[in-house]
């Protein structure tokens, strides 16, 4: 088992990302196993939650005239406008009911201010506010993130920048990962990757490093 300076950060596995969803990810639902698996070789795991309230910017029902994947430009910069998903306290947003991590450590919840988005689980779309999760992986010592889940080209790979930038070793986990690949943005994402230093990895290599 991996110790505690190495945290595995499974992202938005919650149920409007799965096909059938408010937000689908194609497959997404091929991530659960993969990531159930992952999660019993490491002592350490971070599990991540996107909670909007139901008036939250980034959402197209919230913008007259505007429909979903739609861009607009909001005080922070450039927002994709998404349908309605994981609202607070909905079945949407909870959980995947096969997602079985009873040891995760910590859950952030990110998104939860109404005007502004949250893809990353470090840093808010203004790319100012913080989620304290920087401050938490430097407390207790971990060294490497590996991100994975929902979606590789938004959320994941927005955490996995952000936990790069922020000095830690990091890889990104595609076999337990889907992307949205919305115009193009997962080769963009992986380009970005690439470039920060990111490693790109299956699940069944980080398995046999255990």
């Amino acid at each position: 088992m991996k110790g505690t300076d190495e945290v595995l950060l499974a992202v938005d596995v919650q149920n409007d990302f799965m096909p059938g969803g408010a937000l689908a990810v194609a497959r997404g639902d091929e991530v659960v196993p993969v990531i159930n698996r992952l999660a019993r070789a490491f002592s350490h795991v971070v599990l991540t939650q996107d909670w909007h309230p139901a008036s939250h910017i980034s959402f197209a029902a919230n913008h007259a005239g505007r429909s979903p994947f739609e861009m607009m430009t909001l005080p922070y910069g450039e927002q994709v406008l998404w349908p309605t998903h994981c609202v607070q306290n909905t079945p949407g947003a909870a959980l995947h009911r096969d997602l079985d991590i009873p040891h995760a450590r910590l859950v952030i919840r990110k998104g939860h201010h109404v005007d502004v988005d949250s893809y990353s689980a470090f840093l808010e779309a203004d790319r100012r506010t913080p989620t304290g999760l920087t401050g938490y992986l430097r407390d207790v010592g971990v060294k490497r993130v590996w991100c994975c889940g929902l979606a590789t080209d938004y959320c994941v790979a927005w955490s996995a920048l952000d936990a790069r930038a922020a000095g830690f070793e990091v890889a990104l986990i595609e076999d337990a990962s889907r992307a949205i690949d919305l115009n193009g943005s997962l080769d963009a994402a992986w380009q970005q990757l690439h470039a920060a230093g990111i490693s790109r990895v299956q699940a069944a290599d980080v398995l046999a490093k255990i």
